[in-house]
């Protein structure tokens, strides 16, 4: 075992964003040399550790490979410094479950149809649901006048047409999706930017 004499990786933590998972950490600073890094997992189920596809990289970022892309998977995950045969201590992450610990970033929105007392929306999912994933979506929205309320609806569907609303005026609205897992578990995500639209007249 080579002597322990680089200092350890710091803020190492697994970024997830709509699934697409990866562990970043701040680079070791060292006087002499690249220092390099290897990342090795385990699962819930396996209690050895293997190799990712990241051995001796430069980089301070490690995505995950497609064989942890199982969502209710319990995933650990190591790092370590090496600098020619010296290595750091291994620092390890929290357990990660990505259906838990992703971030959900909001639906985008394709098109909106303005009529006169409603408009038309339609939404692209901000990634693709699996089998045994509900999917909705959260829309908050308000006429854009002083000290207005806030309305909102709830649907699973990506056409969606928000009601009831005033001829000639001006409607902002926001929306987040929400997943529900196999396991139950309840995900609410990033809201969007407030887009805003005119009703025609009738």
């Amino acid at each position: 075992e080579s002597s322990h004499h680089l200092p350890a990786p710091k803020d190492v933590r697994v970024y997830s964003y709509n699934f697409h998972s990866s562990l970043r950490w701040s680079p070791v600073e060292v006087n002499r040399g690249l220092v390099l890094y290897t990342v090795h997992f385990k699962t819930g189920a396996f209690s050895q550790w293997d190799e990712m596809n990241c051995t001796r990289i430069s980089q301070t970022e490690c995505s995950f490979p497609w064989s942890l892309k199982e969502r209710r998977w319990t995933v650990v995950l190591r790092v370590r410094a090496e600098l020619g045969q010296v290595t750091s201590d291994w620092v390890e992450t929290d357990p990660f479950v990505a259906e838990r610990n992703t971030t959900i970033g909001p639906p985008q929105v394709k098109n909106v149809i303005e009529n006169s007392d409603s408009l038309l929306v339609s939404v692209t999912p901000p990634f693709g649901s699996e089998a045994g994933e509900f999917l909705q979506y959260h829309v908050s929205y308000w006429e854009n006048a002083t000290r207005t309320t806030v309305k909102e609806t709830k649907t699973s569907s990506t056409l969606f047409k928000i009601g009831n609303l005033k001829e000639l005026t001006l409607y902002c609205f926001r929306i987040q999706a929400e997943l529900r897992t196999h396991s139950y578990h309840w995900l609410l995500g990033l809201q969007s930017a407030p887009k805003c639209h005119r009703t025609t007249i009738s």
